[in-house]
């Protein structure tokens, strides 16, 4: 872990995850950003992505309308809010003004889910070559970030992706296949992923829950 002061930029931010870290902040209101290197590193493989039956029925069902980057600020707030099993966060707000600067150059993403108008669940990431760095996600509404997550996968898995990193394993993000692998392992595939381009266009912009499933099942 090492604490930065200093004055960062977009470029700074890419540059670490070239690296292989990643920025936190102890609270909210604590304008310091810490590099994190953990010895394991939590990634869900692409090739590997379970999704539970009652979950697969759910996205099947549509129950929310699945937009792109149409709303990467509010999916960040949300985010970034206080909740009963969180009070505090770690994106402070020096983080969330680097994070939108990556999204007005093309590197932050945000797979959202809405309701009658609503924002009501997402997340959002950095895409970066062929490697997708997993932020943060939030659900105001039953299994929505888990819908948004759904489509992240097909999203990543069209678009020829080589990696998703989650930073930490979760016991949420296990249920999904996500595993921690060592930190020499982790930076062998991020240079690899980094080697290599990507689309994370390329799947339909309102692509539906049997086309996300669709896209992430196995062929034969």
């Amino acid at each position: 872990m090492k604490d930065t002061h200093d004055e960062i930029c977009v470029e700074d931010l890419l540059t670490w995850y070239e690296q292989g870290v990643f920025p936190m902040a102890d609270a909210r209101e604590d304008e310091r950003i810490f590099l994190i290197d953990p010895a394991e590193r939590g990634v869900i493989p692409l090739h590997g992505f379970h999704v539970p039956k009652r979950l697969a029925r759910t996205v099947r069902q549509d129950p929310y309308q699945v937009r792109i980057d149409t709303a990467f600020e509010q999916v960040v707030a949300a985010c970034a809010a206080a909740r009963p099993d969180r009070p505090d966060t770690w994106i402070n707000r020096p983080i969330e003004r680097l994070y939108k600067e990556l999204f007005m150059r093309g590197h932050g993403h945000s797979v959202e889910c809405w309701k009658d108008g609503e924002l009501v669940g997402g997340l959002y990431g950095v895409a970066h070559g062929a490697a997708f760095f997993g932020e943060s996600m939030f659900s105001r509404e039953r299994d929505a970030s888990k819908v948004a997550l759904v489509h992240l996968i097909a999203r990543l898995t069209v678009g020829r992706f080589y990696l998703l990193d989650t930073q930490f394993l979760t016991e949420h993000l296990a249920q999904f296949g996500a595993v921690d692998i060592p930190r020499a392992d982790y930076r062998r595939r991020l240079r690899k992923a980094l080697e290599h381009e990507a689309d994370f266009y390329r799947f339909p912009a309102y692509a539906d829950g049997d086309a996300a499933l669709q896209a992430i099942t196995p062929a034969g």
